[in-house]
């Protein structure tokens, strides 16, 4: 099995789900360049962020359909301030107005929902029991992540869903003094960390768009 990744991240996504690749399929190994592919390997790129990232997925399918090796193109975004069905509708719209087609090539558009640092709120595991922090018990008496789906967590006092969701996470790492950044997040793809998301999404219906990713990989 070939995969290609066109994640939105320009740092987070292109270190995380290389390691959470080789955890969930250790088979696959990731090739730096797209001609490089044979057999099971994964190819994975950036789209810049959104919504740049759709003129990225033009020349995807074009790859894809050139080099005909790929069974699966995966699209990995986030969902931000509109719905996740909004989010991949949008994705769909664009492919059909722009009449591209894919030749033997899946399509599957994972959403995060609404950002990839909403996934990571998922692990209960990494908060103190006695949080010191007056910010981080400014979020939890606002929304407790422990106990509500990440998800559905509303805006705070930041722009936008996705910077609280990226502050509450941040405030929570702080907390153990573990640093955490858009550039350092390989604290979020070891194997521990990987396995507590895992088991939240099984064990409730928390982080579904997560469990979606999941599901896709180990299928």
């Amino acid at each position: 099995m070939n995969l290609y990744f066109l994640v939105e991240g320009k740092r987070t996504e292109r270190k995380v789900y290389p390691m959470w690749l080789s955890i969930l399929r250790p088979e696959l190994a990731k090739v730096d360049h797209v001609l490089d592919v044979e057999n099971n390997n994964y190819y994975l790129i950036s789209g810049e962020g959104y919504p740049s990232l759709l003129n990225h997925l033009e020349h995807a399918i074009d790859e894809v359909n050139e080099i005909d090796k790929f069974d699966y193109l995966i699209l990995c975004l986030d969902s931000e301030e509109v719905s996740l069905q909004t989010r991949k509708e949008e994705i769909l719209k664009y492919i059909t107005q722009k009449h591209i087609k894919l030749k033997r090539t899946e399509l599957v558009i994972i959403i995060q929902h609404p950002c990839f640092e909403t996934w990571f709120l998922g692990n209960r595991k990494i908060f103190k029991r006695y949080p010191q922090s007056q910010t981080l018990n400014q979020y939890i008496n606002f929304y407790d992540v422990r106990e509500k789906d990440p998800e559905l967590m509303p805006c705070f006092q930041e722009n936008t869903r996705a910077q609280f969701h990226h502050s509450y996470l941040r405030e929570i790492f702080n907390e153990r003094n573990i640093v955490y950044t858009k550039q350092k997040p390989e604290i979020v793809g070891e194997e521990t960390f990987l396995n507590e998301l895992i088991n939240r999404s099984t064990e409730t219906s928390h982080i579904s768009s997560f469990k979606n990713f999941i599901d896709f990989i180990k299928s």
